[in-house]
């Protein structure tokens, strides 16, 4: 494998150690992902065909509304990643451990009172109402529900190693975990169709647990060889660490929240107008063309701490000539979504047969959306990379906050139905597509002044 890289290296003329080592994480991060995008897609049908259309909306349903929690680290994730390179760049392996204890502490205290209120609450919640679905679900749901989401706090903790994996420039690792959590769901959902019968509360219970157990596994591992010199400890929890990632974090958060109002709404939109049926044709759609998406983003992601680190030391040389390489992709993957759209009825057909009808111009709006996620996306990669994210921070709130009253507008009073609710989030992201380029040009060539340079 390193004799092959280094060919490659040759051939192509890579000589940048930073470079190369994107390179190689690029190359296994496209592995993974492949396998992971190829069990996800293989997932569906199969997932549909043992809890049934209204069972499987429910659960896009539901897992969207669980990862509106997700905000409740209050940033320290991306807080985490951007101090904790820069403080390993500087060789400070006692404050890079200050991070990482204050990070784990702080987000495992938030989730333990969450659970507890949580389980709380459950009691007196009519899930069937919340999801737009039959009432003799409410039991099945009323015993998920807390189940899943005491899963997800868990993982908001251990998935931080992930974040320090990819901090420390070791990008694939996320990557190599969500290859993992896709085949294991893959093979579990196969196992239950031989030998269950369908039942939302089991399915629920396995694929929340599934990921938990890998990065469980992964944290016992890097605290014990690879990080054993950061694993955190309750003695190094101090205030003025937590305040130095909460700082930038705070940001973060903001820009968290209001991402996940933008984008993670759409199927609680779509369940309570239409139903929990209506979300599987816009959940199909959105899961094909996000292919573009995610080849994109396994290409960007290496960059985010390696920015960090490159800004931090000046090279401002290297970030220019890798920004230009980072357009040239982003451009030609928008090429790739075009192609996506022409062939799409004769993927559908190939993957799902005729068990869902996708309309075309679902398919075509959808298209539209992720080419202005795509176009924008390197820019927002710098932005976060510098820490330089106020601007970011106020513009995605504000278009969050109108996402919502704007989907409900354009889908029920203008007649556009399911297709209003992206049409919706298509308007809300033209301020970034934007604002993101001009920051950039701005901090790279040195004239950002403001709200441009906070």
């Amino acid at each position: 494998m390193k004799n092959t890289l280094h060919t490659l290296y040759d051939k192509v003329g890579i000589k940048s150690v930073r470079t190369k080592n994107i390179t190689k994480h690029i190359l296994l991060s496209f592995i993974y992902k492949g396998g992971s995008i190829l069990s996800s897609f293989l997932l569906v049908p199969l997932t549909i065909n043992f809890l049934n259309t209204e069972n499987y909306g429910i659960w896009l349903t539901l897992s969207s509304f669980i990862t509106w929690f997700s905000f409740f680290d209050i940033g320290l994730g991306n807080g985490l990643r951007n101090k904790f390179a820069v403080a390993k760049s500087k060789g400070d392996t006692n404050l890079a451990r200050a991070y990482v204890s204050c990070a784990y502490f702080t987000i495992g205290s938030i989730c333990f009172i969450l659970v507890f209120v949580f389980f709380g609450l459950n009691f007196f919640i009519d899930w069937t109402q919340v999801f737009n679905t039959d009432s003799s679900l409410q039991k099945q749901l009323s015993l998920l529900m807390p189940i899943i989401f005491a899963f997800f706090c868990l993982q908001m903790v251990v998935k931080l190693i992930t974040t320090i994996y990819t901090a420390d420039q070791h990008h694939s690792m996320q990557g190599k975990i969500n290859f993992f959590t896709s085949v294991g769901s893959l093979l579990a959902i196969w196992l239950m169709t031989k030998t269950t019968e369908s039942s939302l509360l089991l399915f629920g219970l396995i694929f929340s647990a599934l990921p938990i157990l890998i990065l469980l596994g992964l944290n016992l591992f890097a605290f014990s060889k690879t990080y054993k010199e950061y694993k955190p400890t309750l003695s190094l929890w101090k205030k003025e660490y937590l305040d130095d990632i909460f700082g930038l974090g705070m940001k973060f958060f903001i820009i968290q929240l209001s991402g996940i109002i933008l984008f993670s709404t759409d199927n609680i939109i779509i369940t309570q107008l239409y139903g929990p049926e209506k979300v599987v044709p816009f959940n199909i759609a959105f899961k094909y063309l996000s292919v573009s998406n995610m080849v994109v983003s396994m290409v960007l992601t290496p960059y985010w701490s390696t920015i960090t680190e490159a800004y931090i030391k000046k090279d401002f040389d290297w970030i220019k000539i890798s920004m230009k390489n980072l357009i040239k992709i982003s451009f030609g993957s928008i090429f790739l979504i075009f192609g996506m759209v022409i062939v799409s009825p004769f993927v559908y057909r190939l993957w799902i047969n005729d068990k869902v009808d996708v309309p075309m111009s679902l398919t075509i709006y959808m298209a539209v959306f992720f080419v202005l996620t795509i176009f924008y996306a390197p820019y927002t990669y710098f932005i976060n990379g510098t820490g330089k994210v106020k601007l970011q921070m106020y513009s995605i709130a504000a278009t969050s906050l109108l996402n919502i009253p704007l989907s409900i507008f354009l889908a029920s009073n203008m007649g556009f139905g399911v297709s209003g609710v992206i049409i919706a989030t298509i308007l809300c992201l033209i301020p970034h597509v934007i604002l993101c380029p001009i920051q950039y040009l701005k901090i790279i060539n040195n004239k950002a002044y403001g709200i441009w340079n906070k």
